[in-house]
């Protein structure tokens, strides 16, 4: 498994335009996260989640990949075998940057992709409304497709391949994430070296346990993490 894991949140995506997914007010476009992304939403509010979705979706179509995702792809193709990058974003900034999809893991799924609710067949849809694709039903099955996002209270199939990537890693870098999904304070503690870059402290995080911590924009930050990677890793 690789030496480096580099797992990163909202924030990285925050300076394409992308917005983050809890604002202070608890909403998102003025949507209740309860409505739209928990377990069961599809089954009780299924148009407003869809139509939500949709918007999503399309809005990514002229979002743009940013210094720091481009970076961290040229470091992933310079070190192949010695990065692993993990995502807990579900938009398609790395994949903009020249991120391939083996390359990148999204812990929470991917917006660009429908999932049968029967079968489990994915389907890359790209900017399309759910409904533009087969009327939103499986090619495969005939069922209804839905969002492949996991929703708060599903569980979280790839967090297998993040537990197997803390495991054996012996740097984590914690890049634009407020620590409230994911408890990268723990994650820190796993590790014999780590970085965080958020905008601003957490409540939720403690930087203590990390070696080193950035505050700033992360296209301002990725340039030092990514020397400090490199130095980690040249020194193998």
């Amino acid at each position: 498994m690789s030496k480096v894991l580099i797992l990163s949140g909202a924030g990285i995506s925050a300076e394409s335009g992308i917005t983050t997914f809890r604002d202070s007010d608890g909403l998102w476009e003025n949507h209740r996260i309860e409505d739209v992304c928990t377990a069961g939403c599809l089954e009780t509010n299924g148009e407003a989640t869809h139509k939500f979705y949709d918007a999503r979706r399309q809005d990514l179509q002229d979002k743009e990949a940013n210094y720091a995702h481009k970076l961290i792809v040229e470091l992933k193709h310079k070190y192949p075998d010695k990065i692993t990058v993990m995502t807990q974003n579900v938009d398609d900034l790395f994949e903009k940057a020249g991120m391939k999809e083996d390359e990148i893991i999204h812990l929470h799924g991917f917006l660009t992709q429908l999932r049968c609710t029967v079968c489990e067949n994915i389907y890359d849809i790209g900017y399309k409304k759910h409904n533009e694709y087969h009327n939103g039903n499986c090619p495969n099955c005939g069922a209804e497709l839905r969002p492949n996002i996991v929703f708060f209270g599903e569980a979280a199939p790839e967090y297998d391949k993040l537990t197997l990537a803390l495991n054996s890693c012996e740097l984590i870098v914690v890049i634009g994430t407020s620590g409230n999904v994911l408890d990268v304070t723990y994650f820190a503690q796993l590790t014999d070296r780590s970085i965080l870059n958020n905008l601003e402290p957490s409540p939720a995080i403690d930087d203590s346990y990390f070696t080193k911590a950035y505050y700033a924009k992360a296209t301002q930050a990725i340039a030092y993490i990514a020397e400090d990677i490199e130095e980690f890793l040249n020194d193998f």
